[in-house]
Formats: C-alpha cells, sequence, structure tokens
C-alpha cells in the first residue's frame, strides 16, 4: 500500500490538474473503492502531519494542491498579478449560475434586473464559469455553467454541497417574500399576543385583588361605623342612675 500512495501522490502531483478517478483505475488496475480508501488515509496523513499539501476531490475527480492557509505565502512567489476580487454584481451572478446551471445571460439579467455582460466577462475570465453550449431558446442564447475552479475557490467537492436556498413567494406586488422570515415574523407576532394575554391577565388579577381590598375596607369601615352607633344607641337607652338627696 505504501508504493501506490507514492504512485498516487506522484500521478497528482505531475499532472497539477483534478485526476479523474477512472484515470486511477486504469493506471493502479485497482478497484474504485480501494482507491478511494488509500487516498482518504493519505488526507488524514496530510492533516495530521501538518503538511502544507492536501488532497482535494472536485466531484469525480483527485488534486494534490496547496492548503489555503498558506495562500499569502505562496502567492507573492508564483504570481505577482493582482489577486483577483469580484464584486458584489459578479458574486450575485456567479450565484445565480452555481445554483442554475446552464442558464443565459438574459435569464440572469431577469433574475438581477441589470445588465450582466461584464460580470459574466469578468467570471470568465477568471475561469470561475464556462460555456455551457446553445440553450434550446429563441435565438439560440448561450448558457453558462461553473467550473471546477468554482468548486476549488469555493471548498466544495461538487454543487451538491452549496447551501440550500431560503423558500420564498411573491407578494400582492410581485416583490420577493422569504417564507422562512414570514414564519418568524407570525412566531413573534404570537409571542407579543400570548404575552399581551398574560400581561392582560395578571393585570386584570391584580385589579380584582385591589377592588377585593377596597371592598373589604369599606366593609370594616361600615362594620366599624354600625357598631359604634349601636354603642352609642346602647348608652343613651340605658336609665341614669339617680341622686341620693342631701
Amino acid at each position: 500500500m505504501k508504493k501506490t500512495k507514492g504512485i498516487i501522490e506522484a500521478i497528482l502531483f505531475s499532472a497539477g490538474r483534478p485526476v479523474k478517478i477512472q484515470e486511477l483505475i486504469l493506471n493502479l488496475e485497482i478497484d474504485k473503492e480501494e482507491i478511494e480508501k488509500i487516498i482518504n488515509q493519505m488526507q488524514e496523513e496530510y492533516k495530521n502531519e501538518e503538511r502544507g499539501i492536501q488532497i482535494i476531490k472536485v466531484e469525480d475527480s483527485y488534486q494534490l494542491c496547496t492548503k489555503q492557509e498558506y495562500y499569502e505565502n505562496i502567492y507573492p512567489i508564483i504570481d505577482n498579478r493582482s489577486k483577483p476580487k469580484l464584486s458584489n454584481a459578479a458574486l450575485e451572478t456567479l450565484a445565480i449560475i452555481a445554483y442554475n446551471p446552464r442558464v443565459t445571460r438574459p435569464e440572469i439579467e431577469a433574475i438581477r434586473g441589470v445588465s450582466a455582460d461584464a460580470s459574466i466577462y469578468k467570471l470568465l475570465e477568471y475561469n470561475l464559469i464556462e460555456e455551457a453550449g446553445k440553450a434550446d431558446l429563441p435565438g439560440k442564447p448561450m448558457s453558462y455553467k461553473t467550473t471546477q475552479d468554482f468548486l476549488k475557490m469555493f471548498g466544495y467537492t461538487s454543487l451538491k454541497d452549496l447551501p440550500e436556498l431560503p423558500r420564498y413567494k411573491l407578494d400582492s406586488n410581485q416583490q420577493i417574500v422569504i417564507d422562512e422570515l414570514v414564519e418568524e415574523q407570525e412566531e413573534n407576532r404570537e409571542q407579543n399576543q400570548e404575552e399581551k394575554q398574560n400581561n392582560d391577565k395578571g393585570k386584570t388579577q391584580e385589579e380584582n385583588k385591589e377592588e377585593n381590598q377596597e371592598k373589604n375596607q369599606i366593609e370594616n369601615q361600615n362594620d366599624n361605623q354600625e357598631k359604634g352607633q349601636e354603642k352609642n344607641q346602647i348608652e343613651n337607652e340605658a336609665p341614669m342612675p339617680e341622686r341620693e338627696g342631701n
């Protein structure tokens, strides 16, 4: 197995590109499961030994490349060009193409609402997208898809690894409304209503308590007043003692 690891490492290093697993099968004359097992072991070894290189999987291919954390050290040595920077417009266009393979320029512009010529040109220049053939639509417009460089740049094995898009719908004004946001707003509204009901209930109980206290106080005052009146009445009705004559 050690020799097989050496052969795989030599092939990936020499190729300088993603090597399809079928090419490795034909070269090594071993089955796919065995090759994947060996490469997984090599990946762990590179990781544990803190090597500067790694083996990444890109769709059905493998490539030997440097680790991302060493980019700042490597880039000035091998390329003095300015670092590729993508504008927000280019990133939006790239996202549309990634989630909609074989999308056309008019379709991209319909989604974004502005021209996409400059963004598409820049993405083609950076080899993040490529032409995917003419679409079966009126005028036969060119369609586009992402490249393996896109997957490597963003650390994806395939387009299946892309984050799931939020569910959305159109409101009465034909504006996009995110379902998750609507659900969150409804939950907050229900929670606020429940808190309000609890507060109102607590307030009502407090008011009832105060009302009962006032009522008891009035009743006590009335009882004391009646008792005082009865006492006075008894004293008034009691016979006066006769005075003894001199």
